[in-house]
C-alpha cells in the first residue's frame, strides 16, 4: 500500500512539473532529431525510467526466488 502511495505522489509531482514546462524542445537521440513538448519529453523519461526500475526489480526477485527455492530442495 505505501508503494502505492509514493507511485500516486511521484506521478502527481511529474504531471504537475510537465505541465508547467509545456513548451517545445529540441531533442537529439543519435540519429533522431525533433520537437516535442517538454512535458512529453519529462513524462516519458520518468515512463523509461519506472520501466527499467521494475525490470531490473522483478529480475532480482526471480533470482532471489530461484536461489530460495534451490536451497529448499536439497
Amino acid at each position: 500500500m505505501g508503494t502505492l502511495v509514493i507511485a500516486v505522489v511521484v506521478l502527481f509531482v511529474v504531471a504537475l512539473f510537465s505541465v508547467q514546462n509545456a513548451r517545445a524542445v529540441d531533442v537529439s537521440f543519435f540519429l533522431w532529431s525533433f520537437q516535442a513538448s517538454l512535458a512529453m519529453v519529462i513524462f516519458l523519461s520518468v515512463l523509461a525510467g519506472v520501466i527499467v526500475g521494475a525490470s531490473v526489480s522483478a529480475f532480482f526477485t526471480v533470482k532471489s526466488k530461484r536461489k530460495k527455492a534451490a536451497r529448499v530442495q536439497r
